[in-house]
């Protein structure tokens, strides 16, 4: 499937969505309507274990919302916008698929709010800043910025960096915990191979992908509700993974001590 904004491809279980609007890949509300559509494709392919998200060329993963966009529509129209963002960051952060974002380039604004909303984040290293520079516009980070980042860095740590509206290296990111890995690539593609290279452990049969996707679940809704309905939760994921192939797989193998070969189900 392919997109006017979003190049989607699925490469060997890894659906690969390429933010595509150059020269800064900002997103609109065309994009990410085109976004939504990518994430429930890769949501019910069964194909598909991993999605990665990038930007296209060498300098920009995101720089954010399309500021002309946003200065010529109405009030209105911006709420929604903002509304819809938010929705489409709530699915992709739901989906219980393993999201890596692979940042090769500045991340930035609602760039980096779309970076946040994956599971892990991989950049390029030199390749650019990050951070959350909307107060210098006059408005806060309405993409889910103020509450991801807060949960990510702590709150005093998260309004200092948007009250400033600082930009940072992807190493200070790293030290803060906003960056996983920070790797070394000549060009922007071949940053992208080390991505999927990255991407690939996994994916079966390297890894149970329905239990890497409920680790995922359990993680991401647990840390928003109280933590005796979070074991609960987590009790109903173990229990779904008690009932797959790939647990009576790794179990089999670990007595038998041999390698086991998961199938995603």
């Amino acid at each position: 499937m392919e997109h006017n904004l979003i190049e989607y491809r699925v490469d060997h279980g890894i659906a690969v969505l390429t933010l595509n609007d150059p020269p800064a890949n900002t997103y609109s509300y065309d994009m990410m309507r085109q976004i939504d559509a990518c994430v429930l494709e890769a949501r019910m392919d069964e194909s598909v274990e991993v999605m990665v998200i990038t930007g296209s060329g060498e300098k920009f993963f995101c720089a954010g919302a399309n500021i002309s966009m946003l200065a010529s529509v109405t009030p209105e129209f911006k709420y929604y916008f903002c509304l819809h963002a938010n929705e489409t960051l709530n699915r992709l952060e739901q989906t219980p698929k393993l999201v890596i974002a692979a940042i090769n380039g500045h991340c930035v604004g609602g760039g980096l709010e779309v970076a946040m909303a994956a599971d892990i984040r991989i950049a390029r290293r030199n390749a650019g800043k990050m951070g959350l520079p909307e107060v210098t516009l006059g408005v806060l980070p309405g993409t889910g910025g103020t509450q991801r980042l807060a949960r990510a860095v702590g709150k005093s740590r998260a309004i200092e960096l948007m009250a400033t509206g600082e930009l940072f290296s992807f190493e200070k990111g790293q030290e803060l915990g906003l960056i996983n890995q920070i790797y070394d690539a000549e060009s922007g593609a071949a940053f992208v191979e080390r991505a999927l290279d990255y991407a690939r452990q996994f994916t079966t049969p390297h890894k149970a992908t329905r239990a890497v996707g409920r680790i995922k679940r359990a993680v991401q809704t647990g840390a928003e509700i109280p933590f005796e309905s979070a074991l609960a939760l987590e009790r109903e994921l173990q229990q779904q993974l008690f009932q797959s192939e790939d647990a009576r797989e790794g179990l089999t193998a670990y007595v038998n001590k041999r390698q086991a070969e998961f199938k995603g189900k």
